[in-house]
């Protein structure tokens, strides 16, 4: 590879243009050098070989690890989705949310990697339940990895469920074999510099403070702040805010739901 001569002209600021202009084109050497795909995509290959062989024993099969942006997950899994056009190879589809990579740590991402995992364990060696349920057997599962399921992400949350997510237990199974990857130096997930994540929390916390009240006799919908205290003039009756069911936040999730059908189909 030819190497540019820099010429060094210094001004009166005593700023060193050259030694900028050297910088600049090292710069871009360096990232011309970088695959992000393939630096992307062979990182992952290699924490799901280290946490197949060391949390599963070695028994999965290999899949197709996808960058999928789904609203309201870190991740899910399609078991069976994509094959070869001629039919000879199917396999199973583990989608990570690049739009998180950047608000959560290595380590949580590729905790969620291992949440699929465990759904890819079920679907050739356990029994899944339909539609998505997180059910007690894939629920022991998790703890056996070092992962522990949970509604709310925290300790008391239920481990069973339409949508569970996980935390890491303290120096459980998973946390110890993510250790080693990181001493091995991993870092392989490429983060967005859009700040979408962070948006998204930001219209989450704006959409939050405001609440829909309604009339029970008329049906009048009138919008304000949580414990607002509003009345219909036409019914002369207190407007009512909707039941408690706060919006889900982020999760893992077993599959979309069109590759559910699939998957089960």
């Amino acid at each position: 590879m030819s190497v540019h001569k820099v010429c060094i002209v210094r001004n009166n600021t005593g700023v060193d243009h050259g030694a900028m202009a050297e910088s600049l084109y090292r710069t871009k050497q360096v990232s011309a050098m970088i695959n992000p795909t393939k630096t992307t995509y062979i990182g992952l290959e290699h924490a799901y070989a280290v946490f197949n062989e060391d949390l599963f024993g070695g028994v999965l099969p290999a899949c197709l690890i996808t960058m999928q942006r789904v609203k309201k997950a870190y991740g899910y899994f399609a078991g069976g989705r994509f094959g070869s056009k001629d039919g000879a190879v199917v396999t199973d589809e583990i989608a990570l949310n690049p739009s998180h990579f950047s608000v959560r740590t290595t380590e949580q991402s590729l905790s969620t990697l291992v949440h699929e995992m465990v759904h890819l364990w079920q679907h050739h060696f356990g029994s899944p339940s339909r539609g998505g349920y997180h059910n007690r057997e894939w629920a022991e599962k998790m703890h056996s990895v070092g992962l522990i399921p949970s509604s709310t992400g925290e300790p008391g949350g239920k481990e069973t469920g339409q949508r569970v997510t996980h935390y890491i237990a303290v120096d459980g199974p998973y946390q110890a074999v993510y250790s080693r990857l990181e001493r091995e130096g991993f870092d392989a997930l490429f983060v967005e510099l859009w700040d979408d994540a962070k948006k998204q929390a930001a219209r989450r916390k704006k959409a939050a403070s405001k609440t829909c009240y309604t009339c029970p006799s008329c049906g009048l919908h009138a919008w304000a702040k949580p414990n607002a205290r509003l009345m219909c003039a036409d019914c002369t009756m207190v407007l009512l805010p909707p039941p408690d069911q706060p919006e889900p936040e982020d999760e893992e999730r077993p599959a979309v739901e069109e590759a559910r059908e699939q998957a089960e189909a």
